[in-house]
């Protein structure tokens, strides 16, 4: 697929701009959003996504990146920059174009073996998840609606149903959904409702099957240009609870230490300015396995190990454990700096979700988790640098729990 076609695909009720100028999309109103960027990959110039909630440090970042583009016309690839901040809070753009986008819809499409894909988008369009459920609609001739989370988060849910009809949400919004019966009954009515962008728990996949939601456990990320694995919904009900096997368009493997390691033609073409070779495959700070039916298990990041006493320790394991005990409305495990033990276990959580009752949590954990892996500390915190996509900011949870002291 070409430039020209993607554009013609989004329907775009703008003029062609020829300009080979970058464009920076930068909208909070997700029609405004959509005309921005339509009439943006209409033109020649560099595209790039900025999230609205971008503070002055991520601002100045990206005004002096546009300040080194060279004034000529953008490649035929990689003209689309999506940012990425991953968990490390580094923001780069991973890019992207019209062939990345149509191989990632295509292969879901016979993943999912439909044809025409409509979808509920409740995700923020600069977010590449949202942005995919867009596309997904716009290139199949599918329907797109484009829903308030905190309309349905109040259990405000839309009448609209399409058919094939898909919604993504993040665990913490499926969190607060299922508690709400209207939600529930909502969520039913879609083809499959993914869920990505942080770790699920136990408790929470339980619930939602007693719900009997069409749950889809995927797997991707921007570099992807969205999920390369996700879980069927009959598969789910069944009791599966991996990342599903790998879409058409992919082969996922794991390394022998564990590296996820992708490669397909819907991976992006570097982080901008730099370009990747086109065939090289991606390896990832994802740590997981692949099951004999081909399912990808998915274990952790590698650069989110915390190393104490010499013992490896998985944050994400640790918060299992801790959200297994009901006390809290969400929490994260990071790794402080410790002169005597490398780092120790420190557990955080948001101060506005209640004070957790810290001796239960204590005994409850305790057959669960190796002394070495309970947290020495919890820390509750004013600010929670959780996103709209559920993404953690450890970076920044790491400078609030110094800040705090």
């Amino acid at each position: 697929m070409e430039r020209v076609a993607l554009s013609d695909c989004l329907q775009a009720r703008v003029p062609r701009r020829r300009s080979d100028r970058p464009v920076v999309v930068c909208e909070r109103d997700p029609a405004a959003f959509r005309t921005a960027f339509a009439a943006a990959v209409a033109g020649r110039g560099l595209v790039f996504l900025a999230n609205p909630a971008w503070g002055a440090a991520e601002r100045g970042d990206l005004r002096r990146l546009l300040a080194r583009v060279p004034a000529r016309p953008a490649p035929a690839r990689g003209w689309l920059c999506i940012p990425t901040g991953g968990s490390s809070g580094v923001i780069r753009f991973a890019r992207h174009d019209a062939e990345t986008l149509a191989a990632a819809v295509a292969g879901f499409a016979r993943h999912f073996d439909c044809g025409r894909i409509s979808t509920c988008g409740i995700l923020p369009l600069h977010h590449v998840s949202g942005l995919m459920g867009w596309l997904r609609a716009a290139l199949t001739g599918g329907e797109f609606r484009s829903e308030s989370w905190a309309r349905v988060e109040r259990g405000e849910v839309p009448a609209w149903t399409a058919p094939e009809a898909f919604v993504s949400v993040v665990p913490t919004q499926l969190q607060r959904l299922l508690a709400r019966a209207r939600a529930r009954a909502w969520l039913r009515r879609f083809r499959a409702v993914f869920v990505g962008g942080g770790p699920t728990w136990p408790g929470l996949l339980d619930a939602a099957a007693r719900a009997r939601l069409p749950l889809s456990l995927s797997y991707g990320m921007t570099e992807t240009a969205a999920m390369v694995t996700a879980l069927r919904p009959e598969e789910f009900a069944a009791g599966d609870r991996s990342s599903g096997r790998p879409l058409p368009h992919v082969t996922v493997r794991a390394e022998a230490d564990g590296t996820v390691v992708i490669a397909g033609p819907s991976l992006f073409r570097g982080y901008y300015p730099a370009w990747r070779a086109r065939s090289a495959p991606l390896f990832t700070q994802d740590v997981g396995f692949l099951d004999a039916a081909g399912a990808l298990h998915v274990q952790g990041r590698r650069d989110a190990l915390i190393i104490s006493g010499g013992e490896k320790i998985d944050p994400v394991a640790v918060e299992t454990a801790l959200r297994a005990t009901g006390e809290f409305e969400d929490v994260a495990v990071i790794g402080l700096p410790d002169p005597d033990w490398g780092a120790t276990v420190v557990a955080c959580y948001p101060a506005a979700g209640g004070r957790p009752d810290l001796g239960a949590v204590r005994r409850r954990i305790e057959p669960t988790l190796a002394s070495f892996r309970r947290p020495k500390r919890y820390v509750p915190l004013a600010t929670w640098p959780r996103n709209a996509q559920g993404k953690l900011n450890r970076a920044e949870l790491l400078r609030l729990v110094r800040a705090a002291g």
